[in-house]
């Protein structure tokens, strides 16, 4: 009889759970994305369409842009345009309140996970960009302990939460298990 009335209760448990965790991937979520905008902006009179026709990370791995929405089909653009999309495309998922709301006791969309995915698989790819198209930069700028910093909070928090698919971090893999135990 008591196993009966515990499965309820888990069931409860793991809601609330999850409910509490979407709370915190949220704020989150706009953390990251100005984190990520702002030590990009550092690299802007830097990272040209001239310097970098593409969106790579490393000989390895391009990144072709598609919104879902305006733009359908992936096309390839530099990476600078990539990121403008980018933020531009965040910024907007950020600021619609039926993704992100804003009230209390308004419910997440189903596609809440999937969107937020999205997002932190997107942001992940600058710093990819970041880090192998102009680390050097970062190091004569002195930025490099701010990148790091960033970078492992960011990663740290994906992994904990499972936010990007392993496959999608391979561009920084090393400097991932430098940094944790693989995700």
């Amino acid at each position: 009889m008591q196993r009966i009335r515990i499965i309820p209760y888990l069931f409860k448990l793991v809601y609330n759970l999850s409910m509490n965790i979407r709370l915190l991937v949220w704020p989150c979520s706009v953390d990251f994305f100005n984190q990520v905008n702002l030590l990009y902006g550092t690299l802007t009179e830097f990272c040209t369409p001239e310097n970098c026709p593409t969106m790579t990370a490393g000989p390895k791995y391009e990144y072709r842009w598609a919104d879902g929405v305006q733009i359908k089909k992936p096309i390839e653009v530099s990476a600078p345009k990539y990121v403008e999309y980018l933020m531009d495309w965040i910024e907007s998922q950020l600021d619609d309140e039926s993704i992100f709301p804003q009230k209390l006791g308004v419910a997440f969309p189903s596609n809440f996970n999937e969107v937020v995915k999205t997002i932190f698989k997107r942001l992940f790819r600058v710093y990819a960009h970041i880090y192998h198209s102009h680390f050097q930069k970062i190091v004569s700028l002195k930025e490099e302990a701010h990148l790091n910093t960033c970078f492992k909070h960011f990663i740290l928090f994906t992994c904990e939460f499972g936010l990007i698919d392993k496959k999608e971090l391979a561009p920084l893999q090393e400097l991932i298990e430098s940094i944790i135990v693989p995700c």
